[in-house]
């Protein structure tokens, strides 16, 4: 499926502007962050995680990491290039210092792409 970009006028600056509020705000909407709203004495202090927790949580995330390569496997080659570009965007700018999850997460996309690769590989063949 293509995207005709004269039939969306603006779609990638309306991109642009929602990756530079994720990079910049946490995600957080176009009235800007929401964190303030609710006091930060009024919210309940978050309990540690059992270890329970801490093993269903890495199940699933297994599991979301296979579904999101069978997704890419099937993508275009232009939402393939989309995935590099966040993985690019996320990346740390010039002179700005680096965050080693932040590193860590723009290489795991690109290893996720390059799985699916593979995958897609030997789905055509």
């Amino acid at each position: 499926m293509t995207q005709d970009k004269s039939a969306k006028p603006g779609l990638d600056d309306q991109r642009q502007s929602a990756l530079s509020r994720w990079d910049s705000d946490g995600g957080a909407g176009v009235q800007g962050p929401q964190e303030d709203l609710v006091p930060a004495d009024a919210l309940p202090p978050v309990p540690d995680l059992a270890n329970s927790e801490l093993v269903q949580m890495r199940i699933r995330l297994i599991g979301l990491e296979n579904l999101v390569i069978a997704l890419l496997a099937g993508a275009s080659e232009q939402q393939l290039e989309l995935a590099r570009e966040v993985s690019a965007y996320i990346a740390p700018r010039p002179g700005v210092t680096p965050h080693p999850l932040t590193l860590r997460a723009a290489r795991q996309i690109d290893h996720l792409i390059k799985r699916a690769g593979h995958f897609g590989a030997i789905t055509q063949a």
